[in-house]
């Protein structure tokens, strides 16, 4: 049933959406908007129609997120770069700035029919069991993955007040995703003809996933809103480094020389990464994510285009 707006109309389904500024956000706001939600967001610059508001900031947070009235919340604001050097920041926006987000959901006049909190798979570490289900014991291996895995035992302390859901997303790209992530540098290099890279740890495999797919997750999640759940969201394959050149290789015509430089290399490395799907894919009645061959060829094209404006 919609909510009443301000004047006593009846208004549409609105959806907050933190980070609506950022690479996530802007698909997911898409994909809410086609399925006939209102899009209000957060973000921490500008832009995109967003409230400009610090996550950390407990008084404004009180001030603003009540007033907004979502039915959904999506809270995608974080620190999401794994090698991101200022610990304090992780641990404060990704721990702190979430549970300021939580405490002003909980004051609202009305609260949201469901929460989705975006956590990480990195909270899984160097799991011993492949393909890694919910039901993995945690082993965090870094700062980041540490924090999320702290933002998700905090969120518990709401679980009475608020309907929470958990997802845990595996590694994603796409059209948009700064260059400092792996796929977007390597599809980067190639489309400008660079004949070298200088990558970290060259021995990764990672469950890879089109944002696109990660985007109608998150539209279904809602849809769906089963409270007290916990998420992969994931294709549930892995792909080495060494297949990702060959692919981006492959569209390219040629094969880059890799250089390892040792500053990108990152210390206690998430070897293999590689998630188990099936608990969404009932969730959501199948799941049929894209091929990463899709995904690589959708950012080649842009990359070509940008290099040739």
């Amino acid at each position: 049933m919609a909510r009443p707006s301000e004047d006593g109309t009846p208004r549409g389904r609105r959806a907050l959406v933190t980070g609506l500024g950022g690479f996530t956000g802007r698909y997911v706001a898409a994909e809410l908007e086609s399925a006939g939600y209102e899009v209000v967001g957060l973000t921490h610059g500008s832009g995109d129609g967003a409230k400009p508001v610090d996550l950390c900031d407990r008084d404004a947070m009180l001030s603003i997120v009540p007033r907004l009235d979502a039915d959904v919340v999506i809270h995608l604001a974080a620190i999401s770069f794994v090698a991101h050097g200022d610990a304090d920041a992780i641990y404060r926006v990704n721990v702190v700035g979430t549970r300021n987000l939580l405490e002003a959901l909980d004051r609202a006049s009305s609260r949201p029919r469901i929460v989705v909190l975006a956590s990480s798979a990195n909270v899984y570490g160097n799991a011993t069991v492949e393909p890694i289900t919910e039901d993995t014991l945690p082993a965090p291996a870094n700062d980041y993955a540490v924090s999320k895995l702290a933002m998700e035992n905090m969120a518990r302390l709401w679980a009475d007040r608020l309907p929470i859901v958990i997802t845990r997303p595996f590694n994603y790209t796409g059209v948009g995703q700064e260059r400092q992530f792996l796929l977007p540098k390597i599809v980067e290099h190639y489309a400008r003809g660079a004949r070298e890279i200088e990558l970290g740890n060259t021995d990764v495999v990672r469950d890879f996933s089109d944002v696109r797919d990660v985007a109608s997750c998150y539209r279904g999640i809602v849809e769906m809103a089963p409270g007290g759940s916990t998420l992969n969201l994931c294709s549930g394959k892995g792909y080495s480094l060494e297949q990702v050149l060959d692919m981006v290789g492959e569209l390219a015509g040629y094969r880059i020389v890799v250089r390892t430089n040792p500053q990108f290399v990152r210390a206690n490395e998430v070897n293999r990464l590689i998630g188990s799907n099936q608990r969404l894919a009932r969730l959501m009645g199948g799941f049929s994510p894209r091929p990463l061959m899709t995904t690589l060829q959708w950012m080649f094209a842009a990359a070509n285009e940008n290099a040739t404006r």
